[in-house]
């Protein structure tokens, strides 16, 4: 069977990967503690839950997820901004992007227009009310990344943010 990285059909079309031989074998408890224990991807998304759920609680009263708060701020800026350069700052895809923009630009918080230098793209921008919002909900950011940070060893605090964004840089 060819390697699943040369092959180009969607994962639900190919043929299931080779296991059958292992049908017997079991993987150790030790292991899933292991794991448990060990995996960073495990452990950043316990994290990330936690502190999603602790924005996501502070910002309900804007009718606000973390999410939409971060693409808010990612808006207030001088000049409009490109759905690419959006999406790249905020680690996603644009039909993601897309999909995010959607409730706030029907909320009157952001305007889509058309990119008047690519007539294919999309700018982005806050809106007047998006940026009143905003600013009701900063300080309301402030107090939730204060309780957040209080959570953590104050020291290795920066050296956290610093692996973090290290982390997202790469591919």
């Amino acid at each position: 069977m060819p390697g699943h990285e040369h092959d180009r059909r969607r994962p639900q079309d190919r043929p299931p990967v080779a296991v059958m031989h292992l049908a017997h074998t079991e993987v150790p408890f030790e292991t899933t503690l292991h794991i448990r224990d060990r995996c960073l991807c495990l452990q950043l998304q316990r994290a990330a839950r936690v502190v999603s759920r602790c924005f996501d609680d502070a910002l309900r009263p804007l009718d606000l997820t973390n999410g939409q708060f971060s693409l808010l701020i990612s808006l207030n800026r001088p000049q409009p901004a490109r759905i690419g350069s959006v999406a790249a700052l905020l680690g996603m895809d644009r039909t993601t992007l897309t999909a995010m923009l959607k409730p706030l630009e029907h909320r009157g918080l952001v305007d889509v227009m058309i990119d008047p230098e690519d007539g294919r793209g999309r700018v982005l921008t806050l809106t007047q009310a998006g940026k009143s919002l905003l600013a009701v909900a900063v300080p309301i950011w402030e107090q939730s990344h204060a309780q957040v940070e209080h959570r953590l060893d104050e020291a290795n605090t920066e050296i956290l943010r610093q692996e973090l964004g290290a982390l997202s840089q790469t591919s």
